[in-house]
């Protein structure tokens, strides 16, 4: 078959972004589920951690066969190092997928001002038509006085197009008024504003272009070292380690051997039991394969097709010395 070698332009672009936990994964998934026949999507994701979760979970999800081109920039903002892992990941991206729609998800403690700066600058004007952006939001997070003053949760909303106000169905009355206060406190009442659950929003909030760039903070220091925890091989004792830091978080992650499987029950007990803001995980189990994605909410389990390797990523305000001792004790035997 002879490979489409014509320009690629004008590809609808949109931004979700928003902080930890709020939803933005669910988001894309149901934005995925809506996807017109006969269209190609892609989804770059980004991961604060050097691990890489969230490709695993979109492709145990979806498939190429279907129609979703899923590639992932993992080991903190995609926009470091005068975004150039981002540039090469996404430039691949387009290449194999030629999409009709790109979604772009910017780490939790990202900065999407500096991603959206990347994504209309010279190289990529003409291939990519940015809409609008999209930031995921939990209202009961604004009484919390970490989320609401933090400087990328504050930059979030100054980017967004649509404020998408998830979760709502755990929300009390004072954090419907809390979310109308906060955006008038930050300039941001006119945005339009999804009051919704589980990320359902609609194909049409897709549609449009974006609005005023917002000014991004400096350029980051990227790290010495560009090797990631994603690229090593694994070693004899049959796992990977990976620590980040940044933005007042810390994580933490793992791959293991495909060979590697867990006790699909101790597992589950470990998961249950972490303090920590976000957990993302793939697991290899004796009971099947399974994709995890716990908040401060709940533990959500579901069946994969298939992945590559079991991993896992904790973001917490400060790691357990003995996180590691419990996850390789919840191997199975033998």
């Amino acid at each position: 078959m002879e490979l489409d070698r014509s320009p690629i332009t004008a590809v609808p672009t949109n931004v979700i972004t928003g902080f930890l936990g709020a939803g933005k994964t669910s988001t894309i998934l149901n934005l995925l589920s809506q996807r017109p026949a006969g269209e190609r999507w892609a989804v770059l994701v980004n991961e604060f951690g050097e691990i890489g979760i969230d490709g695993s979970l979109f492709r145990g999800q979806t498939s190429e066969a279907d129609g979703v081109f899923v590639a992932e920039v993992p080991g903190g903002c995609m926009c470091c190092a005068a975004g150039l892992p981002m540039q090469i990941a996404l430039n691949r991206l387009l290449r194999r997928a030629r999409p009709h729609r790109l979604l772009i998800e910017p780490t939790g403690l990202g900065h999407p001002a500096e991603v959206l700066q990347s994504l209309s600058s010279a190289h990529y004007r003409g291939v990519l038509l940015l809409q609008k952006t999209l930031t995921v939001l939990d209202a009961r997070h604004l009484s919390m006085e970490r989320y609401a003053s933090h400087p990328t949760f504050r930059q979030q909303l100054a980017i967004a197009d649509v404020i998408v106000a998830n979760k709502e169905d755990l929300y009390a009355a004072a954090d419907y008024e809390a979310l109308s206060d906060y955006l008038k406190q930050c300039g941001e009442a006119n945005v339009s504003t999804r009051i919704t659950r589980e990320g359902q929003v609609a194909l049409e909030d897709l549609a449009g272009a974006a609005g005023e760039s917002f000014e991004p903070r400096a350029q980051h220091t990227p790290k010495d070292n560009p090797i990631l925890a994603s690229e090593l091989p694994i070693p004899g004792c049959g796992y990977v380690t990976a620590v980040n830091g940044a933005e007042g978080f810390e994580s933490i992650g793992w791959r293991f051997s495909p060979q590697r499987v867990f006790n699909h029950r101790r597992l589950l007990r470990f998961l249950q039991s972490l303090k920590a803001e976000r957990v993302k995980a793939v697991f290899i189990t004796d009971a099947g394969i399974f994709g995890y994605n716990r908040t401060a909410d709940s533990l959500l389990e579901h069946p994969l097709d298939d992945c590559v390797e079991s991993r896992i990523e904790v973001i917490a305000e400060r790691v357990e010395l003995d996180w590691e001792e419990r996850l390789v004790s919840c191997l199975a035997s033998g």
